[in-house]
């Protein structure tokens, strides 16, 4: 009875708790990052965009540009040429040379490192995230994002993407009281339309996917390769069983 119970009250939490962030976030749903790390090309892009947008305050210090550059199909020149702005060996990792109270000081927060981030926020959250800045004169940086109210990083892709404003509902529109996010409205055109600006996005996201488990092809391959050997085995041992069996009646 105990443990019926306790199950009661841990699927009422859990109800409540996602009730509570579906209500947290204005109704948004997020749309698929639709990730794909075997696609070299997208990881080159990616990791383009990443250390020109993104180094100049995130690092990445679990991730070596040696190792990089073998999975991405980079020869040491092109990486020197493309990739390495902050370090200055290959066997370097992905720092940056941004002081962390200096950026707690001009951001309110020190900008987290980027090395694990896909694998605790997930891919979906990234991509949505990083599409989902809109202008805000009260915010310090003059941007918002719909996914991190009141997040202290600036838009950096604004220049791609272009500046917008986001129309909210009335507070009071839905159950919980809150606005509603509606739509964006544009006030100034970025460099890419929205399809070029989102897949830009997908790249920079697949990067990171890419960076927070290195290793996940070879243990998928793996994997692959594990359960084929099991179901061989499986037959085997079945027909080792038939023929040891095949005379008891």
């Amino acid at each position: 009875m105990k443990s019926k119970a306790a199950l009661f009250v841990f699927c009422v939490a859990f109800g409540s708790a996602v009730l509570a962030q579906h209500a947290g976030d204005g109704g948004l749903h997020l749309e698929p990052a639709n990730t794909d790390v075997s696609d070299t090309a997208s990881l080159q892009r990616g990791a383009k965009y990443f250390v020109n947008y993104c180094l100049g305050c995130h690092s990445a210090q679990y991730v070596r540009y040696n190792r990089l550059g073998a999975d991405l199909d980079l020869t040491e020149a092109q990486l020197v040429e493309n990739i390495m702005f902050t370090g200055e060996r290959p066997f370097d990792t992905m720092t940056n040379a941004m002081n962390p109270v200096d950026a707690a000081r001009w951001f309110g927060v020190a900008p987290p490192d980027l090395s694990l981030i896909s694998r605790s926020r997930g891919t979906d959250y990234l991509y949505n995230f990083l599409r989902g800045f809109y202008k805000d004169e009260s915010a310090l940086s003059g941007t918002n994002n719909l996914w991190l109210a009141n997040t202290a990083m600036p838009h950096v892709l604004w220049e791609l993407q272009g500046i917008r404003t986001a129309v909210f509902s009335e507070p009071g529109a839905d159950a919980a009281g809150l606005p509603q996010f509606e739509h964006f409205e544009p006030v100034s055109p970025g460099t890419l339309n929205e399809e070029e600006y989102d897949e830009l996005v997908r790249d920079i996201v697949t990067f990171l996917d890419y960076i927070g488990e290195p290793m996940q092809l070879e243990r998928r391959a793996l994997g692959v390769r594990v359960i084929g050997f099991l179901l061989i085995f499986l037959l085997i041992a079945y027909m080792l069983k038939r023929e040891v069996w095949k005379d008891v009646h």
